[in-house]
């Protein structure tokens, strides 16, 4: 069996490191295509994650990045037809909710090959976020849905899509997080190199469009970092998208020494500063998981999230972005605190579930 990986983003380099090693150690049987959109084409947001999470480097990249959405989907959709053609899969694997998500389902539909989605079933419920009009639109196009959790699978349910096309098998970002902090080892040294005392710092983390190009909600959560800074050390790793905004509102200039703006990591380092911070704010799906994983506070700077499970149980809030005040006081009352102890992304075994699964299945 041969199948089609398309990945692009960094949330999915580190899905598809656990799910292609999945593959290898269950299914050795299965010949995997790995392609890269080029959707993250920065050396600190792509290059680095093959490299540490020990992902094979890709087959094909395509070296579409860098345009607007319709570019980007529309360079991809054309150059992974023409892939797919010459490939002949047995099935086209995608994740997540990104541009390459898109055109590799949509791609795949056109050429009557079957698609399968990890991480289907994900609402917003705001049609306004470009990643939820991709998320929408692979679902129902996938042959395959593979859910994380309760809610995914209920959302599916609503809009029509049920068993057998419906597969909960748990969150494998949860797979990747067990499995990478136990190997997590003393040449992680991030934090020593940042010279910050562990438990007692802001982790940091914004990128999505409604915020990056927003004066109003980038500048809010600039202010309130920055107050946030008189009495904690904040460590905020900027996507290049956001350090573009903030230099061309010249808005990176006096800002105080404990606040530290530095360059994108790496997924083993950004688990060791997620893992000692007091609290972390962001604006990314994934990183309020991740929080989540390591038993830390976390604040969303958006409207809505995906998951709603880690609000209503206390271990994130949902911080809508237009305020620095309001910012500064969910922080302060978000450090300290714990939610209740819930399970709601499986045993961290999703990966061997997507792996037999498709080995199985037949569209």
């Amino acid at each position: 069996m041969k199948i089609f990986t398309v990945i692009g983003a960094r949330p999915q380099f580190i899905k598809a490191a656990v799910v292609s090693r999945a593959f290898k150690e269950h299914r050795p049987d299965v010949r995997e295509v790995l392609v890269h959109t080029g959707q993250h084409y920065d050396a600190n947001m792509s290059d680095v994650f093959f490299n540490e999470l020990d992902i094979p480097h890709p087959d094909h990249n395509l070296g579409v990045g860098g345009g607007t959405h319709g570019q980007n989907t529309g360079r991809m959709l054309e150059k992974l037809e023409a892939l797919m053609q010459a490939e002949r899969p047995d099935w086209v694997l995608v994740y997540g909710d990104t541009d390459s998500t898109l055109a590799g389902a949509l791609a795949a539909s056109k050429l009557h090959i079957p698609v399968a989605h990890v991480e289907a079933g994900l609402r917003s419920f705001n049609r306004n976020m470009p990643e939820e009009i991709n998320r929408v639109l692979t679902d129902h196009i996938a042959s395959l849905l593979f859910t994380p959790t309760e809610k995914a699978q209920a959302n599916l349910q609503n809009e029509g899509i049920s068993s057998p096309h419906v597969v909960p098998v748990g969150d494998v970002m949860y797979d990747a997080a067990l499995y990478f902090s136990a190997k997590l080892g003393v040449e992680n040294n991030i934090l020593e190199n940042l010279s910050v005392p562990r438990g007692n710092y802001i982790l940091a983390t914004v990128h999505r469009a409604e915020n990056t190009d927003s004066t109003e909600n980038l500048s809010c959560i600039l202010k309130a970092l920055t107050l946030a800074a008189e009495r904690w050390h904040v460590i905020w790793p900027l996507h290049p998208r956001t350090r573009n905004a903030l230099n061309i509102r010249g808005q990176i200039k006096n800002l105080p020494p404990q606040l530290k703006l530095i360059d994108p990591v790496g997924y083993l380092n950004m688990v060791q500063l997620e893992k000692h911070a007091a609290l972390i704010a962001t604006d990314s799906g994934g990183v309020q998981k991740e929080a989540f994983f390591h038993g830390i506070p976390c604040i969303t700077l958006r409207n809505e999230t995906e998951w709603m499970e880690l609000v209503e149980s206390g271990w994130n809030r949902l911080t809508p972005p237009n305020s620095a005040s309001f910012i500064l006081d969910a922080i302060n009352k978000s450090i300290g605190t714990r939610g209740k102890n819930i399970y709601p992304y499986g045993m961290g075994n999703a990966s061997k579930k997507i792996a037999e699964c498709l080995f199985f299945s037949r569209a």
